[in-house]
C-alpha cells in the first residue's frame, strides 16, 4: 500500500468511532478476534470481502513497527 494511504480511519458517523479498515466498516479487533481464536487471514478475508490482503498486511506490520518501537 502506498505511504499516504490510511490503512484504519476512525469518525463518529461509521461504527461510531470504531476503528475500521479504511472504506470498510470492518472494525480491526475483528481481524484481532480472528486471529487470537486461531482462525487464519484468509478465514478473516473470505468473512468480510471487503478489507483486502494488503490493508491486513499493512495494518500487521504497523503494528509490529508501533510495539517494537515502545521497547527500542
Amino acid at each position: 500500500m502506498p505511504n499516504d494511504t490510511p490503512i484504519i480511519s476512525a469518525s463518529p458517523d461509521i461504527m461510531s468511532g470504531t476503528p475500521v479498515f479504511a472504506g470498510t466498516r470492518v472494525p480491526v479487533q475483528t481481524l484481532l478476534d480472528y486471529l487470537k481464536a486461531g482462525e487464519s487471514i484468509d478465514d478473516f478475508l473470505d468473512g468480510f470481502p471487503t478489507v483486502n490482503r494488503e490493508q491486513v498486511v499493512a495494518f500487521l506490520e504497523e503494528a509490529g513497527k508501533q510495539l517494537i518501537s515502545m521497547v527500542a
